[in-house]
């Protein structure tokens, strides 16, 4: 609540300000403080190159140029300042007749491994009279590995494990099988022999939040019920769609897909017709990994 309260006077601060501090012309008249314009960032490295820009704001704007130290909190960061980050510099100004700067941070992507959780805590130095108590000086920054999607990386040999396999295949704990470009739809590959052959599956990767990257599938055909189970059910086949209640996901950094997947069968009653929602993992190997593997019997 503290942080909505926050950013609703904040809002309105940067609305209204539109004057210099001095002007008897000011719509705000409270103090002028300074803070940054969140509490909380969460930025995706995807190269050692760019920059993140962390917003600062003022409640008036004034005649003359404000600089401001910027310090990380040692005791509160755990990544470490030159290997896996770095600010542009350690100050920031508002400009004269200005309301907002940023300070500028780049992360090295070659040091962040995808699996750590690095943050970085910025605390802005000010004068007493400029601390806004409610928001406070402080701001968070989350560091996290990313890598920019190439749907090409998706194709050619991988490695599926699932408890399907686990429940309902015998003699086999993983399968090896190929994947390709979706000619015909953007952002997806087709799964060859997904799990039976003869049987495909098309999976969809969203791509519009790097930190968010999710997959999804239309509801498709999984296998014949004779072939899974060694007889007919309902309309003598089993079809795949996605499990709502459960995000399904791909890491580009490491070529590999988390899928969760209902299985039911058509044509049997409401209630009887769902075999299970089973999880897969789907990872993409080198040709010389798959051809070991083909030698091993896979």
């Amino acid at each position: 609540m503290k942080k909505i309260i926050t950013k609703v006077c904040v809002a309105l601060a940067l609305l209204f300000s539109v004057v210099a501090c001095d002007s008897e012309y000011t719509t705000y008249s409270g103090p002028n403080y300074i803070m940054f314009s969140d509490t909380m960032y969460v930025f995706p490295v995807e190269n050692s190159e760019d920059y993140f820009e962390i917003p600062i704001a003022a409640t008036q704007a004034c005649d003359y140029d404000r600089t401001f130290a910027v310090e990380v909190l040692e005791q509160e960061t755990n990544a470490i300042e030159g290997r896996h980050y770095s600010l542009e510099q350690n100050t920031v100004t508002i400009k004269a007749g200005e309301l907002v700067s940023k300070v500028r941070m780049r992360g090295y992507h070659e040091n962040i491994d995808v699996y750590d959780s690095l943050g970085v805590t910025l605390n802005l130095l000010l004068d007493e009279k400029s601390e806004w108590d409610l928001y406070g000086t402080r701001a968070q920054v989350e560091l996290r590995k990313a890598c920019p999607f190439d749907i090409n990386a998706f194709t050619g040999y991988c490695l599926v494990t699932s408890t399907y396999i686990m429940n309902y295949m015998t003699n086999i704990d993983m399968r090896l099988i190929r994947s390709e470009v979706d000619p015909e739809q953007e952002n997806t590959i087709i799964m060859r022999n997904y799990f039976y052959d003869g049987y495909d599956l098309r999976i969809e990767f969203d791509t519009d939040d790097i930190l968010n990257p999710t997959i999804r599938m239309k509801d498709q055909k999984f296998a014949s019920t004779a072939e899974a189970f060694g007889t007919i059910y309902g309309d003598g086949y089993i079809m795949a769609r996605n499990a709502p209640e459960y995000t399904s996901y791909y890491s580009s950094c490491e070529k590999f897909i988390f899928q969760y997947m209902t299985l039911y069968v058509p044509g049997m009653a409401e209630g009887s017709n769902v075999v299970g929602t089973f999880m897969n993992a789907v990872e993409w190997i080198s040709d010389d990994e798959a051809a070991r593997l083909m030698e091993q019997g896979y």
